[in-house]
């Protein structure tokens, strides 16, 4: 197969998988979802993405429909299905199949789904444009769910400006995330990134960036920062599971960053080498 669809036990290539309407995915964006790289079937960081989805899942109540082992397991059958070994992993579950109707439905079982599409790891070399927008979005920015419609026009928003992503701020000015990624700054040498608190997603990318300051001896530190300090910042740092450690240029379209390109190399080659590392074909 060139992708593949998973849905509750069935799969086939993506466009000729078919989904019940009354998945509350459709009424509600009822689910959560997670997502990772995948290079020569071997899938990067796998752990962290399933205990993050499983977390997501009970915050919503939703009883995910096999442990973490045969959702690891299930992956990588999967993964062998499909003929690129270099993939897009993502999966999610929603709450169940049901009439519509607010409340949670009684003694129904969640739907799994699970998607592989050919993919490749972007150069992190290149600098990317950004553009800031208000953050709109709601409360539990710290579960991974599916209700994505702020960010889906945040982003559409950053393609018309002519930018790979938009960077969100709260009332007051306070730097939260990206669309669909987090950002972090360097000031004064250090590394300083938005605390893990109700406003951001925790990424899987950003917690191996900190990591990766730990061993390279890089000073980090989780507090809030504003629109104003990251405009004047020493280098801008979007992180996600698609571009492990990429610096941007240009916010807003000002020149921002490139103050601290040793720093930046020294993060995105360690962080590059893990990925190759942890996914090089082995015998």
């Amino acid at each position: 197969m060139k992708t593949l669809g998973y849905y509750n036990g069935r799969y086939d290539e993506i466009d000729r998988m078919m989904i019940p309407m009354n998945d509350r995915v459709c009424f509600f964006g009822d689910g959560v979802y997670d997502a990772e790289a995948c290079r020569n079937r071997k899938i990067f960081a796998l752990d962290e993405h399933v205990d993050r989805f499983f977390r997501s899942a009970k915050a919503l109540e939703i009883e995910i429909p096999v442990s973490k082992q045969e959702l690891k397991d299930l992956l990588y059958d999967l993964v062998q299905e499909v003929e690129s070994p270099d993939l897009f992993v993502y999966y999610q579950v929603t709450r169940a199949t049901a009439d519509r109707e607010h409340v949670f439905p009684a003694d129904v079982k969640a739907n799994l789904w699970i998607t592989l599409r050919p993919f490749t790891i972007r150069d992190m070399r290149k600098p990317i444009h950004l553009i800031t927008l208000e953050d709109t979005r709601f409360f539990h920015c710290d579960i991974k769910t599916l209700n994505l419609i702020p960010s889906v026009m945040a982003a559409e928003k950053a393609k018309r400006a002519g930018c790979e992503e938009a960077v969100f701020y709260r009332p007051g000015g306070r730097v939260t995330e990206c669309a669909h990624s987090n950002i972090s700054i360097i000031q004064d040498g250090k590394l300083v990134t938005a605390p893990a608190d109700h406003l951001i997603l925790p990424g899987i990318a950003r917690a191996h960036l900190l990591r990766a300051c730990a061993v390279l001896g890089i000073p980090f530190e989780e507090r809030p920062y504003d629109v104003d300090a990251l405009l004047a910042a020493e280098e801008v740092i979007v992180t996600s599971s698609s571009k492990f450690c990429c610096r941007a240029s240009q916010i807003d379209g000002k020149d921002v960053g490139g103050r601290q390109p040793e720093m930046i190399n020294r993060l995105t080659d360690y962080l590059y080498e893990e990925f190759l590392t942890e996914t090089a074909e082995t015998d």
